[in-house]
């Protein structure tokens, strides 16, 4: 199902960089797990209750789906910074990092002494990320939000849907994702400023503000001329055949049609005249004719199978795409070609498979190197890296200033 990940000649273009993240769920972890994928040494920083990720989704051997699919490329250490010797223990590392990503809300993110003046007391270049709902000031700031909410607030919820159905959301977190990599792009960004000034800097980033930047057509368009945009499902606005269509063995494809050409190579692979009907003749007619191109369309697709549909509408040049179920993506062959599904060794659950990664550099490539780690899994590893020897260590995890992975498998937690 899956090509095995690799260790690449280079860990990636990113190799020497140390990110420091201590964030939750998805926008977060997601933009230091992309900085991993390129190379960079990404430590997450935890709670002993840990991302709360870690307790949602799916569960295989007492591990959850939804940290498993985000978390690749990073190692893991506990640390209560509520206590005074985590807290020394996070400075000698902060003092180590060049980004630090973060999406704890005020008042916690001051009391753990961990917002933009406090991490540059330990670093003073130190590039800051702080991932917000709304931003980090204005009239909403502090909020709580997660995806769904900002589908309503930009605008998303009202443009998603069938035109006579209900607002949907779109279930995929692309808001997330999207921020994560506005994220990652930005601390980068920054990398490069420090390079030439030396001066560090604090970037935010909002899950408002990304989808704003998503929306430039749907809310640009009604700055431009006024006009909302309706709801159209599965449709085009502007031409047809666009849409799904259920083929004779129960399966669905995709065709959209977004010129003459491509509605005339249609015609073609699906042996039908409609060119020369009234009703299709140019793409202004047939958008006012959807309803009975869509019904013959349906009709015809009916004829074969999605498999010989589908090779009969490639081989035409027509655009289209199958319906995949989830249990398909993953052996799709373009998808194995790009290496986007790996698999690669967990410390607890041995062969794990998870995505890959997106960015294809030839020169210098990302790899999956390391897998979702267990939560307090480096912690020793990292207190040694920045100076504490074996006594100390176990001191720290004796009076609960950090925690090992040791901790966690006999479930004594809190």
């Amino acid at each position: 199902m899956s090509v095995e990940a690799k260790q690449s000649p280079s860990a990636g273009p990113l190799e020497g960089l140390r990110v420091l993240e201590m964030s939750t769920m998805m926008a977060g972890p997601y933009a230091a797990t992309l900085l991993g994928d390129l190379g960079a040494d990404i430590i997450k920083v935890e709670s002993h209750y840990g991302d709360e990720s870690r307790h949602l989704g799916p569960e295989r051997d007492g591990e959850r789906s939804a940290f498993l699919s985000l978390n690749r490329n990073k190692r893991a250490i506990v640390l209560d910074l509520r206590r005074p010797d985590a807290q020394e223990a996070f400075a000698r590392l902060a003092a180590t990092a060049d980004i630090f990503i973060t999406n704890i809300r005020e008042p916690a993110l001051s009391r753990l002494e961990i917002d933009y003046e406090q991490v540059r007391r330990h670093r003073e270049d130190i590039i800051w990320v702080g991932v917000t709902a709304f931003g980090a000031d204005g009239p909403y700031a502090g909020r709580p939000g997660i995806d769904f909410l900002i589908q309503g607030y930009a605008g998303l919820l009202a443009l998603n849907g069938e035109p006579d159905g209900p607002p949907v959301r779109v279930t995929v977190p692309l808001i997330d994702t999207l921020t994560s990599v506005l994220a990652s792009t930005a601390a980068l960004a920054a990398i490069h400023t420090r390079a030439a000034t030396g001066e560090g800097q604090r970037i935010d980033i909002s899950l408002l503000d990304a989808l704003i930047h998503a929306q430039a057509a749907g809310v640009g368009s009604y700055l431009v001329t006024g006009e909302e945009t309706p709801r159209t499902g599965n449709r085009s606005l502007y031409f047809a055949p666009s849409g799904i269509y259920g083929t004779k063995d129960g399966r669905k494809v995709v065709i959209t049609c977004p010129s003459q050409r491509f509605f005339t190579k249609l015609c073609t692979a699906l042996d039908v005249d409609w060119t020369s009907d009234p009703r299709f003749e140019n793409l202004d007619i047939r958008a006012r004719h959807q309803d009975e191109l869509d019904e013959l369309l349906e009709a015809r697709c009916n004829d074969f199978s999605r498999d010989e549909l589908m090779e009969r509408l490639i081989d035409a040049d027509v655009l289209t795409a199958p319906v995949n179920t989830v249990r398909e993506v993953p052996v799709d062959p373009q998808i194995r070609h790009n290496r986007m599904i790996v698999t690669t060794e967990h410390e607890k659950l041995g062969p794990v498979t998870v995505t890959g990664v997106p960015i294809q550099l030839r020169g210098t490539p990302g790899s999956v190197r390391r897998p979702p780690p267990l939560q307090g899994q480096h912690t020793e590893e990292i207190l040694s890296e920045i100076g504490y020897g074996p006594e100390r260590i176990a001191e720290l995890v004796s009076n609960r200033s950090a925690a090992t992975s040791a901790e966690f498998a006999t479930g004594e937690d809190d």
